[in-house]
Order: structure tokens, then sequence, then C-alpha cells
């Protein structure tokens, strides 16, 4: 499930990323209600974290404009406003909740998940690619009714893959989203890992379900 956050305090929207992607999503970050917006309206978010007081345009804006063109992804406000008013508003803007700084991570996490079970699109929890099951809330997997003994790192990046199956994902892709960090192509750290994923997922079965797709990336598929 793919997250945008939109929250102009960096050290903020790094924690959200690191907690979130942790806990199974994918994240998207802008810091800035214009470049917040335009992603948005690009690409197919399960969920929004908007900030109100940011540059450009502010969260009230983002949220009015985002509705008016006829888009229901779900919205939570996270914001250092905490008057009745202010949360009235953003109610009434179009959001599906509303939380208030600071917070504690597990609460957050918990209304993202309400708000996506309650939203026009849910990805099921459990995700299955031939005999592979990944269990995106538990984070649990197996194969072949074989459960797969996965590092929390490991685990982020085999649901990533299950995500996003048939797409081929660029190492600078898989780096940022598991690792938060800028690819360097002067690191193996993506081969290593998808390395040591593949003898847990795939050496022990016959057939072989990641795929490397030279000069680009890694893939699975049901192929």
């Amino acid at each position: 499930m793919r997250i945008l956050i939109i929250e102009d305090e960096n050290k903020t929207a790094a924690y959200l990323k690191k907690g979130l992607v942790e806990s199974g999503f994918v994240v998207d970050t802008a810091s800035d209600g214009n470049s917040g917006l335009l992603l948005a309206n690009e690409y197919d978010y399960d969920v929004m974290i908007l900030d109100v007081m940011l540059p450009g345009r502010d969260g009230w804006e983002v949220l009015s404009e985002f509705r008016r063109k006829g888009r229901n992804t779900p919205v939570l406000f996270l914001t250092a406003r905490d008057s009745v008013q202010d949360r009235v508003k953003g109610l009434e803007l179009g959001a599906d909740d509303y939380l208030v700084k600071p917070f504690a991570f597990s609460e957050l996490l918990a209304r993202v998940r309400t708000v996506l079970r309650r939203g026009p699109v849910r990805q099921p929890d459990v995700l299955r690619i031939a005999d592979l099951e990944v269990d995106l809330h538990a984070h649990k997997a197996s194969r072949g009714g074989m459960k797969l003994e996965l590092t929390p790192k490991e685990f982020s990046l085999l649901a990533l893959l299950v995500r996003k199956c048939g797409e081929v994902l660029s190492r600078a892709l898989i780096a940022d989203q598991v690792w938060g960090m800028n690819f360097d192509s002067d690191t193996n750290v993506v081969d290593v890992a998808v390395r040591r994923l593949r003898t847990k997922v795939d050496d022990p079965f016959e057939r072989k379900l990641i795929r490397t797709v030279r000069g680009v990336g890694y893939v699975i598929d049901n192929d």
C-alpha cells in the first residue's frame, strides 16, 4: 500500500516514513503544498498524511483542490493546530481523520489502518503469488505452507516486491523504500539483501519467483 506524506518538517517526515516503511508501506514524501498536490494527482495513493501549515499551498488548500477534482483518497490531517474550529474545518473539507501533534506513532499507525479499512479501495492484508503468501498486517510470510524466517528488512523488501508484482523495481527505488537512503552505485546493499532473501524465498523451491532484470533491477512475478 502506498502512502503520501506532505510535511515540511524534515525530522517529522523522516520519522513517519521510517515507521511506515517498517510497517510494510511504500511511502512518498513532499515538503510543500504545491509539490504534494502534484504527487497526489499524479499517483494513486491509498492514503495521504497532510500537515496544515505548509509552504506554498497550505493543507486546507491542498485538500480542497484535491477533493474538487473528485479524488477520494483517504486523508489524515497531522498538525499542531488543535482547536475545535480547525478540526471541524478539516473534516468539513473532506478529511477522514485529524490527529494533533505531538503524537504517538502507534496511534497514527492505528488511524492509518482504520481509514484504509473504510477507504474506497483497500488492498487485502494477505497477498499471494503462486504458493507464496505475505501477511502485511501480521508481518509474516510463508511459501508452500512453510513459514519463512525473515528479518524486518527482508520482510519489507519482500512486501515491496509482492505489492509491486510484475513491476521491475530499480535498485534506487528499493534502497529508498526499504532503507530510506539514496542509492549509491558503489554500494551493493540492495544486491546483497536480494541474494539473502532468495536463499529463503526461492532456493528451497523448484519454482523461482524473484527475477533479476539486468541493468534495471528486480521483480517478482507469477509467470
